[in-house]
């Protein structure tokens, strides 16, 4: 990994256009995601699929895919049936399908006009999410900072290996799982580069009632850790946690919530009406936003209409 991917990037656009939803738009186009393994299921099912997903989310105008990789576990995939050895290499492919998507679309000589060089980031799920039982959005897993250091060590060794650009740490529900993480990344894996983002309850705290403001507190030291925000989060709750995340770090700050409805973990199903994502992030940006996209249940549609507030953006700023 590179000392800083996101850097160049930064310095070329209002902000930094992340994805949108990988699992909810797989089930959308007809994946089972049924069971444990969520949306990585679909790496054995229909690996096609996802390499289509993250091919519109880059004409959408995406500058960074997140793989297939969020639910990806060796005690998840042990529970599955597969062997440790398949279990690595099915973290690889998902790396591997992300790449191919990015440089299929950097092939076109068109899709290169006006974009920055589109980065691939490994997606790593919170220890809550292979329990499939929604504990990232409550935390309190019980374990200490050591346990989850021991929990993700080997699947951080993994995907760094199969070359992504950077890791995207998410929906991460407790400062134990940030310092963890935080933890791992100095000691034993130096040449890691990450953002980190929690999910939320309200505009202050995590889904576990900790302030956001303390959990980056405790990661600010942290140089491998490039940004930070909010994911899976209600869009309502963004910029105020955005304002918060300001008055303790000066890292860029990165915000993809999910579209404001609600996940309930019972049934496996969302529930109420979806926010207006590319409305909602103006206010984003003035709270200091710097890296922006979409979480569960926004879509390709998401991204592009993100990609046009940039275009306007960028149209006013080269107007003077």
């Amino acid at each position: 990994m590179t000392a800083n991917p996101l850097e160049a990037l930064l310095a070329r656009e209002p902000f930094v256009l992340l994805d949108g939803a990988l699992a909810t738009e797989l089930e959308a186009r007809g994946a089972d995601l049924s069971g444990g393994l969520w949306s990585a299921r679909v790496l054995t099912d229909a690996p096609e699929l996802i390499r289509a997903v993250h091919a519109d989310y880059l004409c959408a105008g995406a500058d960074i895919i997140t793989s297939a990789s969020y639910q990806a576990s060796f005690a998840g995939f042990a529970r599955a049936g597969l062997a440790h050895d398949a279990a690595a290499r099915l973290m690889a492919r998902a790396i591997e399908l992300a790449r191919e998507a990015r440089d299929a679309f950097w092939a076109v000589p068109e899709n290169r006009a006006g974009r920055g060089y589109p980065l691939v980031a490994a997606s790593v799920g919170p220890y809550g999410a292979t329990l499939a039982d929604g504990s990232e959005y409550r935390g309190g897993y019980g374990l200490s900072v050591e346990q989850l250091m021991d929990f993700h060590r080997e699947r951080l060794a993994s995907l760094i290996a199969a070359g992504p650009d950077l890791l995207a740490c998410e929906t991460l529900p407790c400062a134990e799982e940030a310092v963890a993480l935080a933890r791992l990344f100095s000691a034993e894996f130096p040449d890691a580069r990450a953002w980190l983002a929690f999910s939320c309850r309200d505009g202050a705290s995590l889904a576990d009632g900790t302030p956001l403001a303390d959990a980056l507190a405790a990661i600010d030291a942290c140089p491998q850790v490039l940004a930070v925000g909010v994911n899976c989060t209600a869009p309502g709750f963004v910029a105020q946690l955005l304002r918060a995340a300001r008055g303790v770090t000066g890292k860029p700050l990165i915000a993809y919530p999910n579209s404001g409805e609600c996940w309930d973990a019972a049934l496996q199903s969302w529930h109420g009406h979806g926010d207006d994502v590319a409305g909602d992030a103006p206010g984003w940006l003035a709270a200091g936003a710097r890296l922006i996209g979409g979480c569960c249940r926004t879509t390709p549609a998401t991204i592009a209409a993100l990609a046009a507030l940039r275009a306007r953006l960028k149209d006013a700023a080269s107007r003077g």
